[in-house]
C-alpha cells in the first residue's frame, strides 16, 4: 500500500526515508517503510504530521547514484523503449512521494456538500478561465518588460565602452552589472525558495500526472520565480524566460481558482465549488497553457502544449476552456506590449504590431521546393543526436552536482556552493561575450546577389530594426534615398551573436536574404560555447528555461548547413524562383525546430509554436519533417529531457503506455498478465464501524495512505464497500463528536451526515501536528476509546475503483492512469478484498521486477512438470 504524509497536497514536504525503519522493502511494488511505533517515529509525527522526516528544502537534493558506469544502459543513456533503472537509494526516495486522486472522494459528506452548492453552470468556469488568462498575460507582460529593461541597459552601456575602445571597462561593466542580478536571482532561490529553481516543468508534469511535489504551488514560489527569472535572463545568462512563465501560469491557475491562500491567510467566499481536486488541476493545466501563450504569443501552441506534454487528463470541454484562457492571455500580453517598451508609453495602445506579438517574425517568405526536404531530414538527424547529447550531458552535470553537494555536510557551505555556481557561469559567459569578438576580424556587408564589397560598395541595410553589432569595427557611411537606407558599414559576426541578448541573436540567425552574414568560423566557434554554457546553466539554482537556448543552438547548426548549401550551389535570393528556398535563415529555422524536438520530443505543439512565433507558414512541412526525424532519432538514445529530469528527481510518473522488457530483450504483452501479478496482497482493511483505538493504532503503526473499507453482506461475509484515506481518518479522530457507542447492528451503515463536513476533510495540511500526536497517543492509552466507535460509512469513497484479480494488467494500467487514481482495490469473485495497487506498483521498473518473478515461477513450474513427467515415463 502506498506511503503518504498526513496531507493532501504539496504544502507539506514529501518525506525522506526514515533512518530507523525496521523494514525497508524496495522490491517492485513493495516500496514502503513499515515502522513500529517508537519514540522517534512519534517525534516525527509531532513535528511534521507524519511518521516520516521530510527532506531538506533543496531543489537539487537527489539520492546517491550508487555504482554505475558513465554510460550505463537504463540510466542517462536509455531509449524510450527502455525502462529507467533506479538505484536502491533512489527507490527509497521514490517511495516517499505522495499521490492523489484526480476526482474527489465520492462519499456521503461530499454529496451533501454538493447539494449545498449553487446549480452547476458553466458561466463561472468561463469567468475563472478569463481571470487566469488575463492574470497570466499581464504577468508575462511585466516579466518581458523588466527583462528587456535590464538587458538593454547592460548592452547599451557596454557598446559605448567598446566603441571608445575601452575593453576592460566594457568587461568590468558587463561582469559587475550581470553579477549583481545573478547573485540576487540565485540567492533568492537558494535561501528563500529552492523549489523555484529551474523551469518547474518537470515538477508540474509530475503533479498533473498525480504525484504531490512540495511547494511548487505557493505564493512565495511565484514571487521568487518571477524575480529570479527577471534577474538572470536580463543579466544575460544563456537561459530563457519561457519555462518559468509556464510554471508561473500554473501557479496563477492553482491560486486564483481557489480564491484562498494558506500563506497569506486569505480565504474569500467566492468560487467555492472549485475547491476540489478535479477543478484545481484543470485550472492548473489552463494556467500552464496560458503561460505558453503569453511567453510565445502562441494561443494554439499553448493549448496543444498543455494537452501533449503537461496534462495527463483531458476532455473536449476542457479543450475549449483552455483555448479561451490561452487566447485571453495572448491578447493581454500583446495589448500591453503594443503600448509600452521598457515601461515607456509609445502612444499606440491597441495597435498590435507584428514585430511585437510575433516573437521571431520572418519578414521574407520563401517558396518551398521538394528538394528542401532532404536537408530538412538531415537537420532532423543532427537535432536528434545533439538533442540527446544535450540531455545526456545535462543529466551528468546534475548527477555530478548532486554528488558534490552530498559530500558537503555543512548546510551553509552547501548553499554557498549552489550560489557560487551560476555566478561562475556568468563570469565565463560575460568574459567570452566581451573578449571573444576581438579575436575575429570585421566583416564587410556583402550585397545579395553576389559581388564583392569592392564591386558593390553600398548595400541595402536589411537590419535597421535589429542592427548588426559593429563592436569596434569602422562605422562606415549610411545614407537614405527615399525609403531605402544604403550603407557600407562592417560588423563583427561573433559580437552579433554573443554581444546581444539570446532573442536578438535568434533574430539574426532566422533573418532571410542574409546568406553571407555569418561564416563557418563564427558559427562553429559560438556553437560549442553556447551549447555547453546552456547545458550547464540549465540545472543551477536559478529560475530559468531552455527554449531560447534550444532555438539558438538549433539556429546555429541550421545556419551552418544553410551556409554549406550556399557555398555548394550559390546565392539564390527570394526572387530566384525554383532555388529561393536555399536560404541559411530558413535552414536556421528548421534547425531550431529540430533541436527543440530532439530535446523535448514534442511534435504537434512544437510545430504550431514554431509557426506562431515566426509567421512562416510556407516552411510548415519542412519543419514538421525536421521535428519528426529529430524525435525518432532522439528516442533511440535518451528519454525526453523533462521525463529524464522526473526520473532524476525520483518523482513517480506513469507514461501514456508502459514499456516492460524481460531480461533486456523481450517486450512483455501486459494483456497476458493480471492485476494479481502486481498487487500488494492482504492490505490492512477497516470495517464500517471501527473502534477509535484501533484506528489510532493503524495511524501510528503504519504509513499507508489509504485503507479499503469492508462491510457485512447478507450472507455474513465481509465484502468491499469503499476506501478511505489516511488524512480523512486523522481528521475524523480529531472530532470526538463523531465517536459513538458500540453499534447495535453492525450491518446498519446509514447515518445522517452531521458530524464532520466535507470542508474539514479536505484540509491542505494538519494545523497542529503536535496536538494530533497527543490525541492519537491518548486514544491508545485510555481504555474507554476501545469501546467508542466511528461510523466510516459517510466518509468512505463509495466510488473507489475495484477490479477482479484476473483483470488484464494492460487495462488496469489504462484505467489507473486515465482516471488519475491513487489506489485501486483488487477483489475476487465474491467481492472480497485481495490486494491493492498504487501508482508505484505500475511504474515500469516495478512491473518488470514483479512480472520477472511471475515468469520465473511459471518456468519453475514447467520444469517441475517436465521432471515429474520424465519420472512417470521412467
Amino acid at each position: 500500500m502506498e506511503e503518504e504524509n498526513l496531507t493532501q497536497n504539496n504544502r507539506v514536504p514529501s518525506p525522506e526515508p526514515p533512518s530507523d525503519a525496521s523494514d525497508i522493502t524496495t522490491n517492485g511494488s513493495q516500496l514502503r517503510h513499515r515502522e513500529r511505533r517508537t519514540s522517534s517515529s512519534q517525534r516525527r509525527l509531532a513535528k511534521y504530521g507524519s511518521t516520516h522526516e521530510p527532506p531538506k528544502d533543496d531543489a537539487v537534493f537527489y539520492p546517491q547514484d550508487d555504482k554505475h558506469s558513465f554510460f550505463a544502459k537504463g540510466r542517462d543513456i536509455e531509449s524510450v523503449y527502455t525502462t529507467h533503472k533506479y538505484t536502491e537509494e533512489e527507490k527509497k526516495t521514490l517511495a516517499t512521494f505522495e499521490s492523489m486522486d484526480y476526482l474527489p472522494s465520492h462519499s456521503e459528506v461530499y454529496k451533501h456538500w454538493l447539494r449545498r452548492q449553487p446549480k452547476r453552470q458553466d458561466w463561472d468556469r468561463w469567468i475563472m478561465m478569463g481571470l487566469i488568462g488575463f492574470s497570466v498575460g499581464f504577468l508575462g507582460f511585466l516579466l518581458h518588460q523588466l527583462i528587456d529593461l535590464v538587458s538593454e541597459t547592460k548592452w547599451e552601456k557596454a557598446r559605448d565602452f567598446v566603441a571608445d575602445d575601452k575593453m576592460l571597462e566594457a568587461w568590468g561593466w558587463c561582469l559587475g552589472y550581470s553579477l549583481i542580478f545573478v547573485v540576487a536571482g540565485s540567492a533568492s532561490v537558494v535561501f528563500l525558495r529552492p523549489s523555484a529553481g529551474g523551469s518547474g516543468i518537470p515538477e508540474l508534469i509530475g503533479f498533473l500526472n498525480g504525484a504531490v511535489v512540495r511547494h511548487i504551488f505557493n505564493v512565495k514560489t511565484l514571487v521568487i520565480k518571477f524575480f529570479s527569472a527577471m534577474c538572470v535572463v536580463g543579466a544575460g545568462m544563456p537561459v530563457g524566460p519561457e519555462g518559468p512563465m509556464i510554471h508561473l501560469g500554473s501557479l496563477v491557475g492553482a491560486g486564483l481558482s481557489q480564491f484562498k491562500s494558506d500563506t497569506l491567510k486569505v480565504r474569500l467566499p467566492f468560487f467555492e465549488r472549485f475547491r476540489n481536486s478535479e477543478d484545481r488541476r484543470n485550472f492548473i493545466s489552463a494556467g500552464a497553457a496560458a503561460g505558453v501563450a503569453s511567453a510565445f504569443g502562441a494561443p494554439v501552441g499553448g493549448l496543444l502544449f498543455s494537452m501533449e506534454e503537461v496534462s495527463s487528463f483531458w476532455n473536449m470541454r476542457l479543450s475549449w476552456q483552455i483555448f479561451f484562457c490561452s487566447m485571453v492571455s495572448t491578447f493581454t500580453t500583446d495589448l500591453f506590449n503594443s503600448a509600452f517598451k521598457g515601461f515607456k508609453y509609445q502612444g499606440k495602445f491597441g495597435l498590435f504590431r507584428s514585430d511585437q506579438y510575433i516573437l521571431f517574425q520572418v519578414t521574407e517568405g520563401l517558396d518551398v521546393n521538394l528538394l528542401a526536404f532532404i536537408p530538412a531530414a538531415i537537420l532532423g538527424v543532427i537535432g536528434g543526436i545533439l538533442g540527446a547529447m544535450f540531455t545526456f550531458i545535462n543529466l551528468k552535470i546534475a548527477r555530478g552536482r548532486k554528488r558534490l553537494l552530498s559530500n558537503i555536510k555543512n548546510q551553509g557551505l552547501q548553499k554557498c556552493v549552489r550560489l557560487l555556481e551560476p555566478n561562475i557561469i556568468m563570469i565565463i559567459f560575460a568574459t567570452v561575450s566581451v573578449f571573444l569578438p576581438a579575436a575575429f576580424s570585421c566583416t564587410k556587408i556583402s550585397c545579395v546577389p553576389g559581388g564583392s564589397p569592392e564591386d558593390r560598395p553600398y548595400c541595402v541595410d536589411m537590419d535597421a530594426s535589429n542592427p548588426l553589432q559593429m563592436y569596434n569595427c569602422p562605422k562606415g557611411i549610411s545614407f537614405t534615398e527615399g525609403n531605402t537606407t544604403w550603407t557600407n558599414k562592417s560588423f563583427n559576426e561573433i559580437a552579433t551573436l554573443l554581444f546581444v541578448s539570446g532573442e536578438r541573436g535568434i533574430h539574426h540567425l532566422f533573418s532571410r536574404n542574409t546568406h553571407l552574414e555569418f561564416g563557418y568560423a563564427s558559427l562553429f566557434t559560438v556553437l560549442p560555447i553556447y551549447f555547453l554554457m546552456a547545458c550547464w546553466a540549465a540545472g543551477t539554482s536559478i529560475s530559468s528555461g531552455l527554449v531560447v537556448p534550444m532555438l539558438y543552438i538549433g539556429g546555429l547548426y541550421g545556419r551552418i548547413v544553410g551556409r554549406g548549401m550556399v557555398d555548394l550551389f550559390g546565392v539564390h535570393t527570394s526572387d530566384a524562383g525554383y532555388w529561393s528556398w536555399m536560404d541559411p535563415g530558413a535552414f536556421a529555422l528548421i534547425g531550431a525546430a529540430s533541436f527543440f524536438g530532439g530535446v523535448s520530443r514534442l511534435t504537434m505543439s512544437l510545430t504550431v509554436i514554431m509557426m506562431e512565433i515566426t509567421n512562416d507558414i510556407q516552411f510548415l512541412l519542412p519543419i514538421m519533417v525536421g521535428i519528426m526525424v529529430a524525435k525518432w532519432v532522439g528516442d533511440f538514445v535518451t528519454h525526453p529531457l523533462y521525463h529524464a529530469l522526473l526520473e532524476l528527481k525520483c518523482i513517480p510518473f506513469l507514461n501514456t503506455e508502459p514499456v516492460v522488457v524481460h531480461e533486456g530483450r523481450d517486450v512483455l504483452n501486459l494483456d497476458l498478465y493480471g492485476a494479481k501479478d502486481v498487487m500488494t496482497p492482504d492490505p490492512v482493511v477497516l470495517h464500517v464501524h471501527e473502534p477509535v483505538q484501533k484506528i489510532a493504532r493503524y495511524l501510528l503503526d503504519t504509513t499507508y495512505g489509504g485503507f479499503p473499507v469492508v462491510k457485512k453482506a447478507k450472507n455474513g461475509e465481509l465484502v468491499f464497500h469503499g476506501l478511505i484515506t489516511r488524512l480523512e481518518l486523522t481528521v475524523l479522530l480529531m472530532h470526538e463528536e463523531a465517536f459513538d457507542p458500540p453499534p447495535e447492528d453492525e450491518d446498519v451503515v446509514e447515518q445522517e451526515v452531521t458530524c464532520v463536513d466535507y470542508e474539514a476533510l479536505t484540509l491542505d495540511k494538519l494545523s497542529d501536528p503536535a496536538r494530533t500526536q497527543e490525541r492519537l497517543q491518548q486514544y491508545l492509552d485510555e481504555d474507554r476509546y476501545a469501546r467508542l466507535y466511528v461510523n466510516l460509512h459517510p466518509y468512505t469513497n463509495q466510488s473507489a475503483v475495484s477490479i477482479r484479480a484476473c483483470f488484464s494488467l494492460n487495462r488496469t494500467y489504462i484505467i489507473f492512469r486515465t482516471l488519475g487514481l491513487r489506489h485501486m482495490t483488487v477483489i475476487d469473485e465474491q467481492n472480497h478484498v485481495m490486494g491493492i495497487i498504487t501508482r508505484k506498483d505500475l511504474m515500469g521498473f516495478s512491473l518488470e521486477e514483479r512480472l520477472s518473478t511471475v515468469i520465473e515461477q511459471e518456468r519453475a513450474r514447467e520444469r517441475g512438470a517436465e521432471v515429474e513427467m520424465t519420472l512417470t515415463v521412467a
